[in-house]
């Protein structure tokens, strides 16, 4: 992984919870959205996304998104390398299955971070 990205990646969880701890729900999860973006192709990575937002589900009483989280993070441990729907926030209020426009930042990072990969793909 670049530098480039593991710093991204480092600085969303980070925002993240600075968010969640200061109780910036919205923040929070906007925060993670884009760490789930940034490590939909790490599956380690990509599961941690999905259980920070499993866990502030939890802390702000959104069940929903606590239950749709469960098998989002089961299935970014075991299919995160086969396949993923490029761009998916991975909230529990968006298909898991749909992908979604990547921001023009956020391709820059993972472009450059495999250059014979397409984002898009």
């Amino acid at each position: 992984m670049k530098a480039t990205l593991q710093l991204a990646i480092e600085e969303a969880f980070q925002q993240a919870e600075h968010a969640r701890l200061e109780k910036r729900g919205a923040d929070a999860f906007q925060w993670l959205e884009r760490a789930h973006i940034l490590t939909q192709r790490h599956p380690m990575l990509h599961a941690r996304s999905h259980w920070l937002m499993l866990a502030l589900g939890w802390q702000i009483g959104d069940y929903r998104e606590v239950a749709g989280q469960i098998p989002r993070i089961v299935a970014a441990l075991l299919f995160t390398k086969i396949w993923v729907p490029i761009g998916n926030t991975g909230r529990s209020r968006i298909s898991a299955f749909r992908p979604l426009p990547v921001p023009q930042d956020i391709q820059a990072l993972l472009i450059n971070d495999d250059p014979n990969r397409s984002v898009l793909s």
